[in-house]
C-alpha cells in the first residue's frame, strides 16, 4: 500500500505539470549537484563500508561522471526541450510540423549495487531533465549507500515529485505491480527478464542496462605491455564488479607468455607484492557473490593470485589458464577480479568464437594494425566498442550507453539520456480556415485528383548522375 501511496502522490504531481516547467528541471538538477556535493564526505564513507572502494576510483568513477550528466544537462537543457520543426511536403506547406519531447510521466529507476551512485543518479539526472517524476529504487546489496541515497535525496528534490524507496527482492515485486511509464533498471539479464515480463502487463516501455561476457582480442601486432597494463587496469578496477570489464582474453600462442608476464607485472606495478593490503583494490560486495566468484576459481589453471579471505571478502587479482569453453567461467558474467585468457589461432578465430556467443555489452581489441581494428569492429556487434583501451569509451558523454540483444536494450548518457526518458511526439497546427484547398482528398473521389496528391505528398527521390 505504501508503494502505491507513493507513485499516487507523483502522479498527481505530474498532472498538476509541476514537473514540465523549464525552471523546474533546472533547480531540481542544481538540487541534487547539490546534495552531491554537500554529501561527499558521507557518499565516500558509505562506499568505503560497502565496497572498501578506493577514493581514486571513486572520485572518477561516481563523482566525475555524474558531475559532468549535471553539468551537461543544465548546459544544454534550453535547446533540448525546444520544439524540433521538420522538413514538409506541399500538402502541408503552410502548416506547423514539429517534433515536442514531452516526459512521459512517472518512471522508476531501479539501480544495481557495484556503482551505487553513479547508476542511481545519472538516469535520475535525465529523468529530471526529459520533465518527469521519477521514484528511484537503489540496490539493498549497498545497504550503506542505499540508506544514504533514501536519508538524503529527500532533503534536497521535490518531495511531492521525487521518491526513493527501499526494497529487497519481495517489495521490489510489489513495487513493479504498479502502473509506471517508463521503467529503466541496471542490472543481470537474469532479472531483465522479470522486469521486462512485469512491465508488459502495463505495456510499460522499458530501458534494460544488462551484462554479458565482454571479449577482449590481443592480435599479435600490439605494444603487449601496454596493453597488458590496460587490460589490467580495466579488469581489476572495483575488484571486477563492472559490467563494462573485460571478461576474458583472446590471443594466439605466439604471445600468450609474454602477454601473461607483462599481466603479472602489471598486478604487482599497480597492487605489490600482496593486493590484500594495497588501499587500492576494493573488496567484494556480499559473501554469497565472494562465495560465487570464489567457486569460478576451480576452472582452469590458476597462474597469478587465486588468494581468497571471506572474512574481508577479499579475491586476488588472479589469471586464469587452460580454461574451457565450457567450465563456468565462461558461462556467466564474473563480475570479480578473474581473468581468463584463451588462445585461438588467429583472427579469424577469435571472431567466430566472440561471434558464437551472444552480443556483449562492449568489446575491445588491442592491435597496431588499423586493418585489424576496423574488421574487427565490423565484424562483432557489441553494445559499445574501444579499441587498445579498456571501458574507456565510457568517460564520453555523447557517446551513448548501452546493450544490443542479451545485453540490453535502449541507451542512456549525456542527451541520450533525455531522449531516453522523453516520448517524441509528432505535432501538425493545421489552419481551420482554407478548406478549399483540402477539397481535394474528400469523396466522392478521382483519378486525376488522387493524382495531384500523390504528387504533392510523397518523398521523391533525389536525382543521380553518373561520371563517366
Amino acid at each position: 500500500m505504501a508503494y502505491e501511496e507513493t507513485v499516487n502522490r507523483l502522479r498527481s504531481s505530474f498532472r498538476e505539470g509541476k514537473t514540465r516547467p523549464l525552471q523546474f528541471r533546472i533547480s531540481q538538477l542544481k538540487a541534487l549537484n547539490k546534495f552531491v556535493e554537500e554529501n561527499k564526505e558521507q557518499i565516500l564513507e558509505s562506499l568505503k563500508k560497502d565496497m572498501k572502494k578506493p577514493l581514486f576510483e571513486v572520485e572518477l568513477s561516481e563523482f566525475s561522471l555524474l558531475k559532468s550528466e549535471i553539468n551537461l544537462a543544465l548546459n544544454n537543457l534550453t535547446t533540448w526541450t525546444a520544439d524540433e520543426h521538420v522538413s514538409k511536403n506541399l500538402v502541408t506547406a503552410l502548416d506547423s510540423a514539429f517534433i515536442r519531447k514531452e516526459p512521459f510521466g512517472v518512471v522508476l529507476i531501479i539501480s544495481p549495487w557495484n556503482y551505487p551512485v553513479n547508476l542511481s543518479l545519472i538516469p535520475l539526472v535525465g529523468a529530471i531533465a526529459a520533465g518527469n517524476c521519477a521514484v528511484l529504487k537503489p540496490s539493498e546489496m549497498s545497504q550503506n549507500t542505499e540508506k544514504l541515497l533514501a536519508d538524503g535525496l529527500s532533503r534536497y528534490l521535490d518531495k511531492d515529485c521525487f521518491a526513493v524507496v527501499l526494497a529487497g527482492v519481495e517489495g521490489t515485486t510489489r513495487l513493479l505491480e504498479n502502473k509506471f511509464d517508463y521503467i529503466f533498471f541496471t542490472g543481470s539479464p537474469n532479472v531483465g527478464r522479470i522486469i521486462m515480463m512485469a512491465a508488459a502487463k502495463h505495456l510499460t516501455p522499458v530501458t534494460l542496462e544488462l551484462g554479458g561476457k565482454n571479449p577482449c582480442y590481443v592480435h599479435d601486432e600490439c605494444d603487449i605491455k601496454n596493453a597488458a597494463r590496460r587490460i589490467a587496469w580495466a579488469r581489476y578496477f572495483n575488484a571486477g564488479q563492472i559490467c563494462l570489464a573485460p571478461d576474458y582474453v583472446l590471443c594466439s600462442d605466439h604471445i600468450k607468455e609474454k602477454l601473461l608476464s607483462e599481466l603479472q607485472s602489471s598486478i604487482h606495478e599497480f597492487y605489490g607484492e600482496d593486493p590484500k593490503q594495497s588501499p587500492d583494490f576494493a573488496r567484494i560486495i556480499s559473501v554469497q557473490h565472494f562465495k560465487r566468484v570464489s567457486a569460478l576459481l576451480a576452472c582452469g589453471k590458476i597462474v597469478t593470485g587465486g588468494q581468497t579471505d571471506e572474512s574481508e571478502k577479499y579475491i586476488a587479482p588472479t589469471i586464469l589458464v587452460d580454461v574451457k569453453e565450457s567450465d563456468p567461467v565462461m558461462q556467466e558474467e564474473i563480475f570479480g577480479p578473474i581473468l581468463p585468457i584463451l588462445t585461438v589461432s588467429g583472427f579469424d578465430e577469435a571472431i567466430n568464437f566472440i561471434n558464437d556467443r551472444e552480443k556483449p555489452l562492449a568489446a575491445y581489441v588491442f592491435s597496431s594494425n588499423s586493418q585489424i581494428v576496423h574488421q574487427f569492429l565490423d565484424r562483432t556487434s557489441s553494445g559499445g566498442f574501444c579499441a587498445n583501451d579498456g571501458f574507456m569509451h565510457n568517460i564520453i558523454p555523447s557517446l551513448p550507453f548501452g546493450g544490443v540483444g542479451h545485453s540490453g536494450m535502449g541507451m542512456y548518457r549525456g542527451k541520450f539520456s533525455f531522449d531516453t526518458f522523453s516520448h517524441s511526439r509528432a505535432c501538425l497546427l493545421r489552419s481551420d480556415g482554407r478548406e478549399k484547398l483540402n477539397e481535394m482528398r474528400y469523396p466522392p473521389y478521382n483519378e486525376s485528383r488522387l493524382g495531384f496528391l500523390q504528387y504533392a505528398m510523397e518523398t521523391k527521390r533525389k536525382s543521380s548522375c553518373a561520371v563517366m
